[in-house]
């Protein structure tokens, strides 16, 4: 065997699809995450998908800290943007985003009429069935902004009511009305109640109105 080590690839496989899927993709993500623990072995992506229930959006910059891409810590991740993570699985992180892990939390509270916002394990807990489960159809319209779905084999966001735009690895494309079809949703079913009670998910600069 070679005792060169292996050449670092270009791009990484740490990108996150909006259907969830780990992927090697150029375009740069504003966040970023991880699924508790290592997915990869030197420069490759394991068999594993996820270390723990925890699944979390962070940014990009934190406190300083620095930390090698793919290093012998866990696996980063990157996302488009939040809406694309929260579509893949994903909730905010309780110690880099804290203010936005605390109104998901609030939200998901007033959307299934707990006393109190849960803690984050209880949230983890529910995501982690709805992501094992299957996807379901709906009528696009029934889908809060914020939301991303999959429709004639490409996946959009619903980016305003009765509006969508087409997501790709580098940002949103035009905006179009939402088809009168039942389409796949990809957001789970308890960011999609978040989302309709109002969270606002940070998006790519291309989904901005005058974009």
């Amino acid at each position: 065997m070679s005792s060169h080590p292996a050449a670092r690839p270009s791009p990484l496989p740490n990108r996150v699809t909006p259907e969830g899927c780990i992927t090697a993709l150029a375009a740069r993500g504003t966040l970023m995450g991880n699924r508790g623990g290592r997915l990869h072995e030197g420069f490759a992506l394991t068999r594993r998908r996820w270390v723990s229930r925890r699944w979390i959006i962070c940014r990009l910059a934190f406190r300083g800290r620095r930390r090698q891409v793919m290093g012998p810590g866990y696996t980063e991740l990157f996302f488009l943007d939040e809406a694309t993570a929260l579509a893949a699985g994903h909730r905010p992180c309780f110690e880099c985003r804290r203010a936005e892990a605390q109104r998901f939390a609030a939200l998901w509270a007033a959307a299934t009429g707990a006393d109190l916002p849960p803690r984050a394990d209880a949230i983890d807990a529910v995501l982690h069935r709805e992501r094992l489960g299957p996807r379901i159809r709906l009528a696009a319209g029934a889908l809060p902004p914020g939301a991303l779905y999959l429709h004639a084999a490409r996946c959009w966001l619903v980016s305003g009511t009765g509006r969508a735009r087409p997501w790709t690895p580098e940002g949103y494309g035009p905006q179009t009305p939402l088809p009168d079809a039942e389409v796949t949703a990809l957001t789970p079913p308890g960011t999609r109640a978040v989302l309709a009670r109002g969270y606002a998910p940070l998006l790519h600069p291309s989904a901005t109105p005058d974009a």
